[in-house]
């Protein structure tokens, strides 16, 4: 069990995140390929991925690097999923966090992996910080997200947004311990200890530091948390999956416009004319690749784009919306 430790003003500082983070998504889904549970929520995304592999040798030498740094029931880096205190980024600000992660603290965590049994990818020029091996690494990440991640990033959005909805309603209605008591049955609030579902034994002092909730698609059954307990606490938690958008629309439309435009469009046609940041935040890419994507798409007829000021607005046509639809 995993026993988290509040104070009066630990209760003050919970906070949820509006949207997953594309890391811990990323490091929760290597985990879910190399074991076989969840069939219903993950077999048909694990045969993608499978034929993804046999087929592109790009893709395949960043699900091996990956399979190394964060191999199935061990310590996997904290360095993978740096914490914010704001709550998770873009993609791409992510990989950069990643990218200057303290030498020492590389060497550190690439130990503890090697003692546990690990043999990561690049590991004696990752430990040293070549810049070399790190931009590597970036490169396996964004990879992997691109290739695996972002055709399912509607689904993986409309999951947790469901989750944020019900998070925030137990909130409001009966503020921070009614929201801890809304993880049940995965944690159990016993005041003032959250007591979680954990496959080892730990105990974490938040000690006026608060904690991060993290919705996760890829988290499956049980949360899960840093190693190093002296980082910023968070918490990564399952959400439920069986209101998600189904695969075969998501798949079809990602292969029509490839991942990345099929998520802004859906995101177009769903949000309530969105910015081209909140469409940053909401799909995980990159602020200057969403405005190129957004560019095809408005001159491809599917999405409109008006100024609001400073900003852009961005709504799908009624071509977008019937592509939508027909995908």
């Amino acid at each position: 069990m995993l026993r988290i430790h509040f104070t009066g003003s630990d209760l003050e500082s919970v906070r949820i995140a509006r949207r997953p983070d594309p890391l811990w998504e990323i490091v929760c889904s290597v985990c879910r390929l190399q074991a076989r549970e969840g069939a219903v929520a993950f077999d048909p995304w694990r045969q993608t991925v499978a034929g993804l592999v046999r087929r592109d040798e790009t893709a395949r030498g960043a699900a091996s690097a990956l399979f190394s740094l964060v191999p199935r029931a061990a310590y996997f880096p904290d360095f993978l999923t740096p914490p914010v205190e704001d709550g998770p980024d873009d993609l791409q600000t992510g990989i950069d966090r990643v990218l200057a992660t303290p030498r020492r603290r590389l060497r550190q965590e690439l130990t503890l992996l090697t003692a546990s049994g690990g043999r990561p990818w690049a590991g004696a020029a990752l430990a040293r910080g070549d810049v070399t091996a790190l931009t590597a690494l970036g490169g396996k990440l964004r990879t992997y997200h691109q290739e695996f991640i972002a055709p399912l990033w509607n689904r993986i959005s409309a999951a947790t947004a469901a989750d944020l909805a019900l998070r925030t309603r137990a909130l409001v209605d009966g503020g921070t311990r009614a929201l801890l008591n809304s993880l049940r049955p995965m944690a159990v609030w016993e005041p003032p200890v959250l007591t979680v579902d954990y496959p080892v034994e730990r105990e974490l002092h938040l000690q006026g530091r608060g904690l991060l909730l993290v919705p996760s698609y890829f988290c499956w059954r049980r949360p899960i948390t840093l190693a190093d307990g002296q980082l910023r606490p968070v918490l990564i938690y399952p959400v439920d999956k069986t209101h998600s958008t189904p695969a075969t629309s998501t798949a079809s439309l990602a292969r029509l416009l490839g991942p990345t435009r099929a998520a802004l469009l859906y995101e177009a046609a769903t949000l309530t004319c969105p910015t081209t940041s909140e469409l940053a935040d909401t799909t995980g890419v990159s602020l200057p690749s969403v405005s190129q994507q957004l560019a095809v798409l408005r001159n491809s007829g599917l999405i409109t784009s008006r100024r609001d000021g400073k900003r852009a607005l961005h709504t799908a046509t009624p071509l977008g919306r019937r592509l939508l639809g027909d995908s």
